[in-house]
């Protein structure tokens, strides 16, 4: 790869060569005026040298043609002659924007969006004095918004949005901006105010600067409201706070305004409703409080309507049919009273109904039926009573939410129409009673069924198990009798099967293990009884099994120790005897699992144990009275006491005493490991607790070995290690060791330390010198670089370069709620970086480096969001390391570990780093945690997000926070994601082949290469 120099000189002879060949055809003549054409040869051939063109879409640019105008994707005027328009629109071109453009000076339009351009924007652009349309959208573009805006009087449409810009605005960026009507900053890293020059853009018509960091008490009475001529204004997704005054009444021909994702405060307008062209009005998730103004009344072009997560009280609108052309209504999570009036059946066109988490109560109104056009009708978390309306089921609804109030009655049967549209169907913590309609099963396309905390006191319909799209289904607490059907999972789809706190009698049926999808199964407080069936060890998915509180009698099948996922088990209060599975998570059952049962056998249970093996033999004749003609057979002793006597001790008493000498031996070996191994991690967890102590304790410290990459000669300030960690702060803890700050020699200069967990790792420094030479030598614009190490038998330090700014994993789930959120735009960055830096690391030396470690707090930001990976290559220093002892590290890592590393002997190679990074993947997307453990269930992020994307569902699990993203990248992400998650290590990609299936997610859409 040529280096920044040489290309330096490839672009300064190239410069000089076309001016060769401009001047040289100048001095030739032509009636038409060569020399201004060969202006705008000359400029985009200089503009083509500094890009990356990896489609060859430029290839028609030749700078020996005396006009660009046949050139693609370029317009020329067809009376001057001169390039008047080049759009290059998502053609996956990379680079800087470079020298060369400032030539084109007709340009008018310059739209180079859905590209991979990088750096700043070059000061240059600011010479296009003509330029009406810039459009730098979709790129990787950085640095500060210069302020070359003053110059380009004439510019109408400027879209710099999707991008990484960063800092605050001048302040007089617009000051000459009167023709700007369009403006679109979305989605980067902007700060501090809205200028205030922004104002004198008295023709704009779009405003668009969500999705940023914009912070303050925008200026709305005397600035924003100014701009008469505003059609949408979207400051949605930033930090603004204050109170809206009233004003917006101003704007007559308003018809967007979001303002949600704030901490605006206070009531909202009064004059609200005075915008007669609105329709669309998103608050939500904002301060606000008060009543709802009485203006909105008048808002009958509204369509979209959204309050929800704010503060309002008052009594729920009665005004709300008035707004007859609604088709979204979300006013959850306030506090509104009253009721719903009958007026809301006025809303023909309604799709979204929201009104969750209020305080209304009093009756559903049977109007609502007349919304023929509903979807979705959310009303959970209020006090509504009397019965579900007649005739609600009958229409095409898709989710009915209708949880946590106090409906009573039964459920209504439905009709075709409803189970042939509805996915979601919530009708839990309710007083309903009757029996569950399954009569249209068999048609279903019901994914979710949630029938808890009810009153049905009836038997579950044998029609659940043909639900052919039934993933899960909740019917803890609801008075169920009866058996548990044996077809209940016909279909083959359910994933959570909760049926606890029921009356269910009979065995659990051995048809269960058809349930091939299932990865939580509950039955705890029921009557069940029998033996627990042999069949649940088909199932490979199970990650949680609940059978407490039952009547289950005999072994646990040992062959359920074959689970490899299994996370959690309940078997307590049943009449279980016998051994435990030896496999799986059985030997690491705590007591809590285990007891209230007959005889289990586990040292953690007080009880008797009880195997089911059969008694020793009793070789006694004369115990069963004569045989034959009733004479002693020959050769037996005359003492027939003493021979039974004789007897028993040589068959029974010996097989008893052999036995209990075997079990105490078992009973001694399991206690002096669990010491061993106590001690083991003992050691590792708090060796050398600090310098001071580690210096005073080994009295060879002083011969420890000091080498910096970057330095000549040791320092004398590290010669002693006492010295340098006196004055380090710790700043976190991973696997292999405990990070530290701190500020080197005069310099000040901070670096990190890592004190590495010994436990003997390597005896000798040229040992230790020879692996950490190798990580050294690891340099990579996405790799956190080694500055040195230090090295005594008892202590190895390793000195890197310091993060000023965290961790991914701070990122993700320690931000605090007013904190900056992650744009789509950076966690792409943060995705490809760390792609490119595993396959560095995997790609770039033999043997390849294997990181071992992959998660978010091992991923380290710059100022520009780009990631740093940390901890790389240690893995090396712990080959030696006993493998319960790194496996019980790892606990630490859960979610993140390849699976063959916790089923098989341990091997470490790239596939392990290919895993971890595809939950990192999911981890950026969705900005959960690969493992969360709820009140009822677990929630297994890979396992979540397949079983969404099966479903076509898989955007409902994207991180809300993040704001707009691009569907067409996030898709292809999330399934490269569970590509690199796959069970089998030879089905992952290789790094390689994931930093090239990246680059081609983001090349834009009609470029795109459909890998999945």
């Amino acid at each position: 790869m040529a280096t920044p120099l040489v290309m330096g000189y490839s672009h300064l002879l190239l410069y000089l060569l076309v001016s060769v060949v401009v001047s040289l055809k100048g001095c030739m003549g032509s009636d038409s005026g060569p020399i201004q054409m060969n202006d705008d040869v000359f400029g985009l051939i200089v503009f083509k040298a500094d890009l990356i063109d990896p489609f060859s879409y430029l290839s028609s640019w030749n700078e020996d043609d005396d006009s660009p105008c046949s050139w693609k994707f370029i317009e020329c005027n067809p009376v001057s002659g001169r390039v008047s328009q080049v759009s290059l629109d998502g053609l996956g071109l990379s680079g800087r924007l470079g020298k060369g453009l400032q030539k084109l000076q007709h340009l008018k339009t310059l739209s180079l969006s859905q590209n991979n351009f990088s750096g700043g924007i070059s000061h240059e652009l600011g010479f296009l004095s003509n330029l009406e349309r810039l459009n730098l959208s979709h790129n990787s573009i950085s640095g500060l918004i210069p302020s070359f805006l003053d110059n380009m009087s004439s510019i109408k449409f400027l879209d710099l949005s999707e991008n990484s810009f960063s800092g605050p605005l001048p302040d007089n960026l617009f000051r000459n901006s009167q023709s700007l009507r369009y403006l679109s900053l979305a989605g980067n890293l902007l700060q501090g105010p809205i200028p205030s020059s922004l104002v004198s853009c008295s023709s704009l018509n779009t405003i668009n600067l969500s999705n940023n960091h914009f912070s303050g008490d925008p200026d709305f009475s005397s600035g924003i409201w100014s701009l008469k001529r505003l059609r949408k204004l979207d400051l949605s997704h930033n930090e603004f706070s204050g109170s809206v005054p009233q004003g917006v009444s101003a704007i007559h021909f308003l018809k967007e305004l979001q303002l949600q994702g704030n901490r605006f405060s206070g009531p909202l307008p009064g004059d609200i409703g005075l915008c007669p062209h609105l329709n669309r009005l998103d608050l939500s998730r904002n301060l606000f409080s008060g009543v709802l103004p009485e203006s909105l009344r008048r808002l009958s072009s509204m369509s979209f309507f959204s309050l929800s997560k704010n503060m309002l009280a008052g009594e729920f609108p009665r005004w709300i049919g008035s707004l007859t052309n609604l088709e979204y209504l979300d006013l959850s999570s306030n506090a509104l009273t009253g009721s719903i009036p009958s007026s809301i059946g006025d809303l023909k066109s309604l799709r979204y109904l929201s009104l969750s988490n209020n305080k209304l109560f009093g009756i559903i109104p049977t109007s609502v039926v007349s919304c023929t056009m509903l979807s979705v009708i959310r009303l959970r978390g209020n006090s509504f009573n009397g019965s579900i309306p007649e005739g609600l089921f009958d229409l095409g609804l898709e989710e009915v939410d209708f949880s946590d109030n106090g409906l009573v009655g039964s459920i209504p049967s439905g009709s075709i129409t409803f189970f042939s549209s509805l996915h979601t169907l919530d009708l839990s913590k309710n007083n309903l009673t009757g029996h569950i309609p399954a009569e249209r099963g068999l048609s279903s396309n019901l994914r979710y069924l949630n029938l808890s905390w009810n009153n049905l006191e009836s038997r579950m319909p044998l029609e659940l198990g043909y639900f052919q799209n039934l993933t899960v289904l909740d019917l803890r607490n609801s008075a169920l009798v009866g058996f548990i059907p044996a077809d209940i999972c016909e279909s083959g789809s359910l994933n959570i099967l909760q049926l606890d706190g029921n009356s269910l009698v009979g065995q659990i049926p051995e048809e269960i293990g058809n349930c091939s999808s299932l990865y939580l199964l509950s039955l705890s407080q029921n009557n069940l009884s029998g033996s627990i069936p042999e069949s649940i060890s088909r199932l490979n998915k199970l990650k949680i099994l609940k059978l407490e509180f039952n009547e289950l009698t005999g072994e646990i099948p040992l062959e359920l120790g074959k689970l490899e996922n299994l996370l959690a088990v309940n078997v307590s209060y049943n009449k279980l005897e016998g051994r435990l599975p030896v496999g799986g998570i059985f030997p690491s059952l705590d007591q809590s699992a285990l007891q209230g049962n007959l005889g289990i056998c586990s040292p953690l249970l007080k009880g008797p144990c009880k195997m089911n093996v059969p008694k020793p033999l009793v070789l006694d004749p004369y115990a069963y009275g004569n045989q034959g003609d009733g004479k002693k057979p020959r050769n037996v002793s005359s003492h027939p006491a003493r021979f039974h006597h004789h007897v028993f001790l040589s068959v029974s008493t010996i097989i008893a005493i052999s036995a209990a000498i075997l079990i105490l031996f078992g009973v001694i070996l399991v206690s002096l490991l669990n010491v061993s191994v106590r001690k083991r991690l003992a050691f590792v967890d708090h060796a050398l607790e600090s310098m001071c102590s580690s210096s005073s304790r080994s009295g060879n410290l002083s011969t420890g070995k000091l080498v910096l990459f970057d330095s000549k000669s040791s320092p004398d300030w590290i010669s002693n290690p006492e010295a340098l960690l006196n004055k380090a702060a710790e700043i976190g803890q991973g696997v292999f060791g405990t990070v530290y700050k701190v500020s080197l020699g005069s310099e000040a200069r901070m670096v990190a330390i890592k004190k590495l967990f010994t436990l003997n790792i390597t005896q000798y420094p040229e040992d230790f010198d020879r692996e950490v030479q190798v990580l050294g030598k690891a340099r990579h614009p996405n790799l956190l670089s080694l500055k040195g190490y230090y090295w005594t038998p008892q202590l190895q330090l390793l000195v890197s370069e310091y993060a000023p700014n965290g961790s991914l994993q701070a990122e993700l789930h320690e931000r605090i709620p007013s904190a900056s959120r992650l744009s789509w735009a950076n966690r792409l960055k943060i995705v490809l970086g760390t792609a490119k830096g595993l396959a560095h690391l995997h790609h770039s030396f033999r043997p390849p480096i294997i990181h071992f470690d992959i998660k978010p707090s091992n991923i380290l930001l710059d100022e520009n969001f780009n990631p740093k990976i940390s901890d790389f290559g240690l893995a090396r220093f712990f080959a030696k390391l006993d493998r319960h002892v790194i496996s019980t590290r790892f606990q630490s890592a859960l979610g993140y570990v390849a699976p063959e590393l916790l089923c098989q002997s341990l091997i470490i190679n790239e596939k392990c780093d290919v895993y971890g990074f595809g939950i990192l993947i999911l981890e950026l997307v969705t900005g959960r945690r690969p493992v969360e453990y709820g009140e009822d269930n677990v929630l297994i992020l890979k396992d979540h997000v397949r079983f969404l994307l099966e479903q076509g569902n898989v955007f409902d699990c994207v991180d809300p926070s993040m704001g707009d993203y691009p569907e067409d990248e996030v898709l292809p992400v999330l399934k490269l994601a569970l590509v690199c998650t796959s069970h089998i290590p030879s089905s992952r990609p290789s790094m390689a082949e994931v930093v090239q299936i990246l680059q081609v997610i983001k090349t834009p859409v009609p470029q795109r290469t459909e890998f999945f």
